[in-house]
């Protein structure tokens, strides 16, 4: 017995050991999808828009759609022309810069359709970098002074043309009509043509501050068009991230990448167990190369950050897969756009732990989304069974209560046009 009890002992010590030797990060896929190569927003801070034409492509290559190099650059150019417009008739209360949200970019090309990236590259030099620190300058400074003229009853009738001017000269004026492989077309009539139908898509989040299960407007500095969102509960949204890509979408992802688990260079993020300010300078080196313990998340963490502004909306990202490390923790396979970065080529593997901290929304196709939550959303007419076997790929999830109830398809949130706050700092990408 006592050599047994000594065994016993001298194993879990050599265990115990072992777990503390560096273990570096293997990764292997469990689901790849399709996307377009990686590009490089270079010195703008229009990740928004990357992102989501991102996203699109992809969605257009599920659809076996051919794979397509949209213009990035002829949305920013509409979206620009938007918010000035926005901040000149809110007497210069709104948020007026270069960064933006995903349905910013879907509500362009509802609005004002898309281009090939040959057709619009938005730029005055092919082989000069995209930089629109003056751009932002210009367009703020000829706004403000717009701003000043309405107060006076001076506001001439051309403002809108000025502010074109300035768009023109800097990113170039848009098209009427394109060709396509020898076929005609106007921007709308080019989303027509790829079947693109921006009312798929929807943005959900998570936060404790408003009501689950409803849709609200979130209230972050980057949601000039006061875009609502539509609420769940953390291991919900969780759920369906992991349900929509399993079943062959991506999806789009706006996050914080500000803090010290973010690291684009090792193309890693993380939420390490020991705080960064905690580690000694070996451990900080280690960081990002051996795996460590993380944070377990919960909503109140989540809800506590974010409200202590530690959570921000800094860059929006490409979500096309979910991989597994040798260690059995679950990781997603980002795409960033900010060149091909690392050893990773511009990907970034993020994992579990920081999806669920530092996510402030996802952008889905809602025909992606596990039933009983479009049902429960007002997305589809039916009875709710919730039940927690909806999502396929391991997590953090706790049990969820089963409910079935009647639900009536509702309206995608619309765009609603409210006071906003003063003009605040911009997405910090």
């Amino acid at each position: 017995m006592k050599k047994a009890l000594f065994l016993f002992f001298v194993t879990a010590f050599s265990v115990s050991l072992l777990a503390q030797d560096p273990e570096p990060y293997r990764f292997k896929d469990f689901k790849t999808l399709a996307c377009t190569p990686v590009k490089n927003q270079e010195k703008t801070g229009t990740c928004w828009c990357f992102s989501a034409t991102s996203f699109l492509e992809s969605e257009l290559i599920r659809q076996t759609r051919p794979s397509l190099d949209l213009s990035e650059m002829f949305v920013v150019r509409n979206v620009y022309r938007q918010k000035c417009e926005n901040y000149v008739r809110r007497q210069g209360t709104s948020q007026l810069g270069e960064g933006g949200l995903a349905h910013d970019m879907i509500n362009a090309v509802r609005d004002f359709g898309f281009v090939p990236e040959e057709v619009f590259p938005g730029k005055k030099d092919s082989k000069g970098v995209f930089n629109h620190s003056e751009l932002e300058k210009n367009l703020k400074t000829r706004c403000s002074e717009l701003v000043a003229l309405g107060k006076k009853g001076m506001l001439p009738k051309n403002w809108l043309s000025q502010i074109d001017s300035i768009l023109d000269a800097e990113i170039g004026a848009v098209p009427e009509k394109f060709e396509v492989e020898k076929q005609s077309f106007t921007p709308q009539e080019y989303v027509e043509y790829l079947k693109i139908d921006p009312s798929d898509y929807v943005s959900l989040t998570s936060f404790t501050h408003h009501p689950f299960w409803e849709p609200f407007i979130l209230e972050i500095p980057d949601n000039f068009a006061n875009g609502q969102f539509y609420n769940l509960p953390l291991n919900d949204l969780m759920r369906c991230l992991n349900f929509s890509i399993q079943n062959g979408f991506s999806v789009e992802w706006d996050a914080d990448v500000s803090n010290a688990g973010f690291a684009a260079k090792y193309g890693l993020a993380i939420v390490p167990k020991l705080d960064w300010k905690d580690k000694n300078t070996a451990q900080r080196e280690a960081t990002f190369k051996n795996v460590e313990p993380e944070k377990v998340v919960s909503q109140e963490l989540r809800q506590q950050l974010f409200d202590s502004q530690e959570t921000t909306d800094d860059h929006l990202m490409h979500i096309t897969g979910i991989l597994e490390d040798a260690n059995k923790g679950i990781f997603y396979q980002v795409k960033n756009s900010w060149g091909e970065i690392s050893e990773l080529k511009g990907f970034v593997h993020v994992s579990e732990s920081y999806m669920r901290l530092n996510t402030i929304s996802f952008t889905f196709n809602k025909n992606s989304l596990p039933k009983d939550v479009r049902r429960r959303l007002g997305l589809e007419a039916g009875d709710v069974n919730i039940d927690k076997t909806s999502a396929p790929a391991p997590t953090q999830n706790s049990p969820v209560e089963n409910r079935k109830t009647k639900i009536q398809p509702a309206a995608r949130p619309a765009i609603e046009v409210t006071p906003s706050k003063p003009d605040q700092k911009t997405t910090k990408d």
